[in-house]
């Protein structure tokens, strides 16, 4: 009994003299706010007192616009997801556009009070409109951006003039592969380790499932999500995200009476095409637009087909 006590003590030193050497070796450290802000901000950037946060956002063209555009991004993402998008909109509109990083992701980085299920987001963002007295816009999301999105029309329908939902979380999940961070995240101590040692080839790893074709995965995109998630304190929000999901009521999708345009990448592996059918059919008042040979954040993707039916979906 000594001999294997005695072994099982050389076992968890061995154990941890490795877990140290990896951390020397194969650790990243969290990157200072400051030193993001300067790759990552530009002109349009504006930083919003709300909440216990410094919440990052953009508003760009029409400041007249009364009924702005507000673009909400998805899981591990941040409001450089709708670049390419936002340029094609403001070249083809007169609207008002705003996108933000939502608390646990970008440069706004955790909140304070450690929650990120629905009903958090949902007060975070009407508190976020609220300050910027917008008190009707058009409202989009892609993925968990566009699952706060439709809680959000539900929750205030009389705020929301049209809806836009973009590979939309909200039903439950059926044969999709998942998130790599989902599944990492719900596995004992290696979840841990991701505090600590977080590989640019994950991300890529991650990025290879989001994107149906591997060859729009550029470096800029991948060191973009990388350092984003190696942001102060995200990797440990992302986690806190991650293993506390909660089932949403989608039956409450019904009650929205919002015209919807329903957009989504036929290829998707996270979210099955199917569930732009289920909120095709509960919604009313919808256009459904399917794109071919793309994943799950069509407007990295395919921005020009995804501008082009938001375009429509406006004017009409």
């Amino acid at each position: 009994m000594k001999k294997l006590s005695k072994a099982l003590g050389y076992i968890a030193i061995g154990f941890f003299v490795l877990l140290l050497a990896g951390l020397t070796v194969f650790g990243q450290r969290d990157i200072p706010l400051d030193q993001l802000k300067e790759k990552y901000t530009n002109t349009s950037s504006s930083f919003l007192p709300l909440m216990g946060m410094q919440v990052h956002f953009r508003s760009e063209g029409n400041p007249e616009d009364s009924i702005p555009l507000v673009l909400i991004h998805g899981t591990s993402s941040s409001l450089h997801t709708w670049d390419s998008l936002v340029n094609l909109l403001l070249a083809q509109t007169h609207k008002r556009i705003i996108r933000l990083d939502l608390p646990a992701f970008g440069l706004t980085g955790p909140n304070p009070e450690n929650k990120y299920a629905s009903p958090y987001y949902i007060h975070f963002v009407d508190s976020f409109l609220n300050a910027l007295h917008i008190n009707k816009c058009i409202l989009g999301g892609n993925s968990l951006g566009g699952g706060i999105a439709w809680q959000y029309a539900v929750a205030h329908p009389t705020k929301v003039n049209q809806l836009i939902l973009i590979d939309a979380a909200g039903y439950p999940r059926k044969n999709e592969k998942g998130s790599l961070g989902f599944k990492i995240a719900n596995m004992p101590i290696i979840n841990n380790l991701l505090l600590f040692i977080t590989p640019k080839s994950l991300v890529k790893k991650s990025l290879e499932t989001v994107f149906y074709n591997p060859a729009l995965i550029t470096e800029a995109t991948i060191t973009r999500y990388h350092e984003m998630l190696l942001r102060e304190g995200n990797r440990r929000a992302a986690l806190s995200l991650f293993q506390n999901r909660a089932v949403q009521d989608v039956s409450t999708i019904k009650t929205i009476t919002a015209p919807t345009l329903i957009l989504w990448g036929e290829q998707d592996q996270l979210i099955a095409v199917e569930d732009a059918y289920l909120f095709q059919k509960d919604i009313k008042n919808n256009s459904l637009v399917i794109l071919q040979k793309v994943g799950h954040i069509p407007m990295e993707e395919a921005p020009n087909a995804v501008a082009k039916a938001i375009v429509e979906f406006i004017k009409e």
